[in-house]
């Protein structure tokens, strides 16, 4: 009978013992209130575990104790095993924004997609945007999402949402870009969610590039440098 219940004590006292990665999210969950940890994972590092919050990547001692953000690099394969993680996040968060909520100029037989967190008033962002159809030539699918580097209340901010609550976004989205003036209107926007979510990218300039990989690519980009890159991420 003992031979019986001593497996049968070991299997249950098992069964309800709480996996690191549980424990750790709840060690996590009583230090960062309020904060939505999306996904727990172990590293290569014994002891180190992996922790997704929305576009960022940390990481933490197994008790929850210490948490750090940097990149782990693999220094025998020379790989950024941080970086990879980052650029699933990043799509994972424009994937829930939703093209619904982005400005597009697509060609007719797309080969790529970027989206790109833009400012009206922005010179580079300008000088971009007047190459739209030499992108669109090669291919390029564009998605437009605001970040006006002024902030909230801004006459650039102003400017992005009359664009989106425009007849036709495109238009007066290039027509703005043109230096044109353009009728100050309002309406339900996401130009406030744009903004957030280049905060939490780390945007800090305009244009800022996101690849369909998720890669980030900041500052302006000429149509033929970006079509090569694109091209050679084998991102299609």
């Amino acid at each position: 009978m003992k031979k019986i219940l001593l497996p049968l004590l070991l299997l249950t006292a098992t069964a309800g013992a709480e996996t690191p990665p549980d424990a750790l999210r709840q060690a996590l969950s009583r230090q960062l209130p309020g904060a939505t940890i999306d996904a727990i994972r172990e590293t290569p590092v014994p002891g180190l575990y992996e922790v997704v919050i929305g576009p960022h990547i940390y990481y933490a001692s197994e008790d929850g104790r210490y948490l750090l953000r940097g990149h782990l690099i693999d220094l025998k394969t020379r790989t950024d095993l941080t970086e990879a993680k980052q650029a699933k996040a990043r799509l994972k968060a424009l994937e829930a924004l939703g093209e619904d909520k982005m400005i597009i100029f697509a060609p007719e037989h797309p080969k790529h997609t970027i989206s790109v967190f833009t400012d009206i008033d922005c010179g580079y962002c300008r000088r971009l945007h007047s190459q739209i159809d030499q992108y669109l030539a090669r291919g390029i699918r564009v998605r437009y999402l605001f970040f006006p580097r002024a902030g909230k209340g801004s006459h650039s901010y102003d400017k992005a949402i009359a664009v989106w609550c425009a007849k036709d976004r495109r238009k007066a989205l290039t027509e703005a870009k043109q230096g044109k003036e353009i009728e100050l209107k309002t309406c339900d926007h996401p130009v406030d969610q744009h903004m957030a979510l280049a905060q939490q990218f780390g945007v800090t300039g305009t244009p800022m590039i996101v690849t369909e990989t998720g890669e980030i690519l900041p500052g302006y980009v000429p149509p033929d440098t970006l079509a090569r890159h694109l091209e050679e991420a084998g991102g299609q």
